[in-house]
C-alpha cells in the first residue's frame, strides 16, 4: 500500500513537472520565433508565430509523454500564461485577447486528444494528425458558435479565417510532423 502511494506521488510529481515545463516552453518558444522573425524581417512578429505554430509543439509533446490531463492543462494554460506574461513584460499581449479563448480551446483539444492517443498502438504520425484535426475541429466549432450563435463576427470573414489559419500554419504543421514523432521516439527509447 505504501509503495503504491509513493508511486502515485512520484507519477503526480512527474506529470506536474512535465505540465510546467510544457507551459514554460510554450511561452518561451513563440518569443524566440517572434524575435527571429523581427530580426530577419521575414514577417511581422505575429505572422511568424502563426506560420510556425511554436506554442503547439510543447503541448503535443507533453500530452504524448504524460497523458490527456497534462495535455489539457498545458493546452489551456499555455496561451493564458503567454497572454499574461507578454502583457506584463512587453505591454502587448500574445495571443491577442480576441484570439485567446479560441487558442485555449484549440490547444486544449490538441493536448487532450494527443494524451488519449499516447498509448495507442497506431503510428505516432497518425496519432499526431488525429490530434491536430481534433484541436482544429474544436477551434472551428468555437469560431462558428461565436459567429452564428453569439454574432461576434460576420460569417464570410469567420470562414475565411478558419481556412487562412490552416493554410498559413502549414509550415508549422509540417514542422510538427517532423519534430514531434522524432522527439517522442527518442524519449520512449531512453
Amino acid at each position: 500500500m505504501k509503495n503504491t502511494l509513493v508511486l502515485h506521488k512520484s507519477a503526480l510529481k512527474t506529470k506536474s513537472l512535465v505540465a510546467l515545463a510544457a507551459i514554460a516552453a510554450a511561452v518561451a518558444l513563440p518569443q524566440v520565433f517572434h524575435f527571429l522573425g523581427v530580426l530577419s524581417g521575414i514577417a511581422s512578429p505575429s505572422g511568424i508565430g502563426a506560420t510556425f505554430l511554436p506554442m503547439h509543439i510543447p503541448v503535443f509533446i507533453a500530452a504524448f509523454m504524460a497523458g490527456p490531463a497534462v495535455g489539457l492543462i498545458a493546452g489551456v494554460m499555455s496561451p493564458l500564461v503567454s497572454y499574461g506574461f507578454t502583457m506584463l513584460a512587453f505591454g502587448t499581449a500574445m495571443p491577442a485577447l480576441a484570439l485567446l479563448p479560441f487558442m485555449m480551446l484549440e490547444l486544449a483539444g490538441y493536448g487532450f486528444a494527443a494524451g488519449l492517443l499516447s498509448k495507442a498502438k497506431t503510428p505516432m504520425l497518425l496519432n499526431l494528425v488525429i490530434a491536430q484535426a481534433a484541436g482544429r475541429a474544436l477551434r472551428t466549432a468555437a469560431v462558428l458558435v461565436a459567429v452564428f450563435i453569439l454574432g461576434i463576427n460576420n460569417p464570410p470573414s469567420a470562414v475565411s479565417t478558419i481556412w487562412t489559419t490552416i493554410t498559413i500554419g502549414l509550415p508549422g504543421i509540417m514542422l510538427q510532423w517532423a519534430l514531434i514523432p522524432l522527439f517522442i521516439h527518442r524519449f520512449k527509447k531512453s
